[in-house]
C-alpha cells in the first residue's frame, strides 16, 4: 500500500496524481492486461477505506487527506479499468508519450493515409465511401491485432525487452490516433450521401 503525505491544496492533488504510479497504488504489477477482478477488488476496498463519510469526525487535515486519497483511487480506477487509457498511461509512465511531441510515423504509412484522405475527398458515392471505410476498418483491425500481440506477456519481460516493446507499442498508438482522425472524417463525409 502507498503512503502519501498530503497538503491542503488542489494543486497538490493534481501534482500527486501525476506522481503516483496507479499500479503501485493498487499493489498490482504494471500490465496492459491486468486482472480486472483484482483491480476491481482493490478499487472497492480502497473506496471503503477512503470514504469521506467515515472520517466526518476527524480533523480537517485528516478529512482533506482522505478526500485526496479518494480522488487518487477514483482516478486510478478510471485510468486502469479502461484499456485505451491504461495503454496511454503506461506510455506516459515511461516518458514515451509527451504532450506536444510530434510522432515519427513511417513514410509508407503516411503515404497510405494520404492516399486514403485523397480518395475520401474525391468520393462521390456511398459505395466509394463504404470501400474507403472498409479499408480504414481493416487497417484499424490490423493495428489492434498487432497491439494485442505486443501487449500480451509484457509484464514477464525484462527491462530491455520492455523498452523495445514499448517503442513498438508507441508507434501503433500514433498510427491508431491517425486512423481515428480519418474515421472522424469518414463520419463527416457519410452525411453527404
Amino acid at each position: 500500500m502507498c503512503t502519501i503525505r498530503v497538503s491542503h491544496s488542489l494543486k497538490f492533488v493534481t501534482f500527486a496524481l501525476s506522481m503516483i504510479n496507479f499500479f503501485e497504488f493498487y499493489g498490482i504489477p504494471e500490465s496492459f492486461h491486468p486482472d480486472v477482478e483484482a483491480l476491481k477488488k482493490q478499487f472497492y476496498r480502497l473506496s471503503k477505506e477512503y470514504h469521506p463519510d467515515f472520517y466526518a469526525n476527524e480533523s480537517d487535515e485528516k478529512q482533506q487527506e482522505i478526500l485526496e486519497l479518494s480522488t487518487i483511487n477514483n482516478k486510478a480506477w478510471q485510468t486502469l479499468s479502461d484499456p485505451a487509457k491504461r495503454l496511454e498511461y503506461i506510455l506516459r509512465q515511461h516518458n514515451l508519450l509527451v504532450d506536444g511531441a510530434k510522432p515519427q510515423l513511417p513514410s509508407d504509412f503516411l503515404m497510405e493515409m494520404m492516399d486514403i484522405n485523397e480518395r475520401l475527398m474525391e468520393a462521390d458515392s456511398a459505395d466509394q465511401l463504404a470501400a474507403i471505410s472498409n479499408e480504414v476498418l481493416a487497417a484499424d483491425d490490423d493495428i489492434q491485432l498487432q497491439l494485442s500481440k505486443l501487449t500480451g506477456g509484457y509484464e514477464s519481460l525484462d527491462d530491455t525487452a520492455k523498452e523495445s516493446r514499448l517503442e513498438a507499442i508507441l508507434d501503433l498508438y500514433y498510427r491508431e490516433k491517425y486512423l481515428l482522425r480519418i474515421k472522424e472524417s469518414l463520419n463527416t463525409f457519410a452525411t453527404r450521401f
